[in-house]
């Protein structure tokens, strides 16, 4: 449970049937993941809204710029999150992505900073730590050791 959403997390190959509304990205560093401290939400990856005109894919690579300030590269979907809240249900797709190179946090005002932690330090600082974010996190680290082992 997400406040009153309930999350359930279905991994690739699932494609939800429904284009998804927002999108989410693991940019990892070796072990240590980029989360960003969000305004009004806290630590967390960079995520945001699919706009229109652009793919998921395209809006993970737009919010880690803005908000983490990161150049992905080995962009990989893993997954999407079903979010379902009363009678709405709406998809965040999932990806992993190996960090290029870190720039200047490009929406100041949306992001306060970045940084880089692992596994261990996230459930004492990220924004909303449950079993499941966990789980993903881990699927996420799993997906990208595996897919670079076979490069």
């Amino acid at each position: 449970m997400y406040g009153r959403q309930r999350l359930q997390f279905y991994p690739a190959p699932f494609r939800p049937p429904l284009r998804a509304f927002a999108a989410l990205v693991f940019p990892w560093l070796d072990d240590k993941v980029v989360i960003c401290d969000i305004v009004d939400r806290g630590w967390c990856i960079p995520s945001g809204r699919v706009e229109p005109s652009e793919s998921s894919a395209e809006a993970v690579r737009r919010e880690a710029l803005e908000e983490g300030g990161v150049v992905l590269d080995g962009l990989q979907y893993i997954g999407s999150y079903q979010i379902s809240e009363r009678n709405e249900t709406r998809w965040a797709d999932c990806f992993v992505a190996n960090v290029k190179e870190l720039v200047p946090i490009g929406m100041a005002e949306e992001s306060k900073a970045r940084k880089l932690v692992t596994l261990d330090e996230l459930p004492d600082i990220y924004h909303n730590w449950s079993p499941l974010t966990q789980l993903v996190f881990e699927h996420s680290f799993e997906v990208l050791q595996r897919t670079t082992s076979e490069a």
